[in-house]
């Protein structure tokens, strides 16, 4: 059975859900939970599982199993495709780790059929962030702040579940977010410097870290959105979009190189074209780096591509 969920999809249908409910009949789920004095976390992403395996720290894989969903570095996230290996383990975490805010719905729908119990961990409830302008930015892995909050409430669902080693759990917290001030501090020098500087976006993945480095986007909302949602961007919006460039009104082009398409390739050229520099950034994690690693190697780019065009 293969069922396909789009990530920018808000509507999943009955007959998705039922096939999902058939589908765990049929393989035999146990009841929910795994074995006594071991935890099962599984995360929608790479980047949550990730952050949960800072927090289980040494722990990981003797005592705390991590399961990312979607877990490949070159696939396409907002698409994925529904298999009973993760709808099973779905049934038995013991701690589900969701990004929400429209991002990852497929783990509410399979949750749903599975009749998962585990403790339910939700990124953008924990954030805080609203809606601006009757729009939420979803991404909010690129927000620093949210990734320490997250993490601590992975170590309290954690201790909850093996209280033998819930000091540890909450002190892997303590230690990754003290790493994460170091992400801050570099936003922190890089707005002091960049600060009210315009840049331009394919898509708001990177709104957050952005922003947090004092860069305004210049990018027409209209374009954006219509990446975003998958659809055509209207001619009048493209060559808006492209002017930027040939005006110089930012000073770089980030684009998601995850969900790439003929007018973002027409706008990452339009800006190579003008000498604008570009960066590519992803929304899961790129092969053989963690969170850390991923968000210095972000920001190493971003500090490259400001200081090349000053």
């Amino acid at each position: 059975m293969n069922i396909v969920f789009n990530f920018r999809k808000r509507i999943v249908k009955r007959a998705v859900l039922a096939s999902l409910a058939v589908a765990l009949a049929v393989t035999g789920c146990s009841a929910a939970g795994s074995e006594p004095g071991h935890v099962s976390v599984v995360a929608s992403t790479s980047v949550w599982a990730d952050v949960a395996e800072q927090v289980a720290g040494d722990l990981a894989g003797s005592k705390v199993s991590i399961k990312a969903i979607i877990d490949s570095p070159t696939a396409d996230p907002h698409a994925y495709e529904v298999n009973p290996r993760d709808e099973l383990a779905i049934k038995r975490a013991d701690v589900i780790i969701e990004n929400g805010g429209g991002y990852d719905d497929f783990m509410g729908s399979m949750r749903s059929a599975a009749g998962a119990s585990g403790t339910l961990l939700d990124a953008v409830r924990i954030s805080g962030k609203r809606p601006v302008d009757g729009d939420l930015n979803e991404h909010v892995w690129y927000d620093v702040p949210t990734v320490a909050r997250v993490a601590a409430r992975i170590a309290d669902a954690l201790a909850a579940k093996d209280t033998t080693d819930a000091a540890t759990f909450r002190a892997n917290a303590r230690a990754f977010t003290t790493k994460l001030q170091a992400l801050q501090q570099r936003e922190v020098a890089l707005r002091a410097r960049y600060a009210g500087d315009g840049v331009a976006i394919t898509e708001p993945v990177p709104l957050y870290l952005l922003s947090a480095c004092g860069l305004v986007n210049r990018t027409p909302e209209a374009f954006s959105s219509a990446v975003e949602d998958e659809q055509d961007v209207a001619v009048r919006v493209l060559r808006q979009t492209e002017q930027l460039f040939g005006d110089h009104a930012v000073r770089l082009l980030v684009y998601n190189a995850q969900t790439t398409g003929a007018q973002t390739g027409q706008v990452v050229d339009a800006a190579r074209a003008a000498g604008v520099p570009v960066v590519p950034v992803t929304e899961t994690l790129p092969a053989g780096l963690d969170y850390l690693g991923w968000m210095t190697k972000n920001l190493d780019a971003v500090a490259a591509a400001l200081a090349g065009g000053s």
